[in-house]
C-alpha cells in the first residue's frame, strides 16, 4: 500500500465494469465505463466460448491494464465472485494454499486471478459491489457494452477455457 502522503497526487479514476454470456458457458463480453475527471472512456470486447465469471474478470482486469500510471481506483461491479474474492480476502487463502480451494479443489479462473493481481499491483483499489440490472446508470450501460461485444461478428478466442475443455 502507499502512503496517504503519495495519494494525495495519484489520479482518482472510477471505474465501472459488467460481464456476461449467453449460456454459460457460451459467447460472452464485458463492457467498462472508465471516468476521470472530464474524461470518459467506455471499451468492450467478446468471445466466442466462456463463462460469466470469466467475463467479470476480464473486465476488471482490461479496465486495470488501461491506466497508464498509478492510481486510487473506485471499482464498481456487480460481480460478488470478484469483490468478495477481493474483500474477503479468499485470493490470499488461494495463493496461500498454491491456488487450491478451502475444499482442495483447483481455483477456477486461477488464469485471470493471476492477471488480476499483477493488474491491481501499482493502484490503491476501494472494490464495491452494486446489484445488477436494478438501475444503476454506469452497471446498465456496461451490460449494454458487454452485449454489444457478445453479438460482434468478431469474437476473441478465450485460450485458456477452450484449451480447459479439451
Amino acid at each position: 500500500m502507499r502512503s496517504s502522503h503519495l495519494s494525495r497526487f495519484m489520479k482518482r479514476v472510477i471505474i465501472h465494469t459488467d460481464g456476461g454470456c449467453k449460456g454459460n458457458p457460451g459467447p460472452g463480453g464485458f463492457g467498462v465505463v472508465m471516468v476521470c475527471g472530464n474524461n470518459r472512456l467506455e471499451f468492450s470486447d467478446g468471445y466466442r466460448l466462456t463463462t460469466n465469471n470469466r467475463m467479470e474478470l476480464r473486465a476488471a482486469i482490461a479496465a486495470l491494464q488501461r491506466l497508464s500510471e498509478p492510481c486510487l481506483v473506485e471499482l464498481h461491479s456487480d460481480s460478488k465472485y470478484l469483490i468478495d474474492a477481493i474483500s474477503k480476502k479468499w485470493i490470499d487463502g488461494w495463493q496461500k494454499k498454491a491456488w487450491k480451494t478451502a475444499n482442495k479443489q483447483p481455483v477456477k479462473n486461477k488464469d485471470l486471478w493471476i492477471q488480476l493481481l499483477s493488474a491491481m499491483h501499482s493502484h490503491q483499489i476501494d472494490w464495491h459491489w452494486v446489484k445488477g440490472h436494478a438501475g444503476h446508470l454506469e452497471n446498465e450501460r456496461c451490460d449494454e457494452l458487454a452485449n454489444i461485444a457478445i453479438a460482434g461478428k468478431i469474437l476473441k478466442a478465450d485460450l485458456e477455457f477452450e484449451d480447459e475443455r479439451i
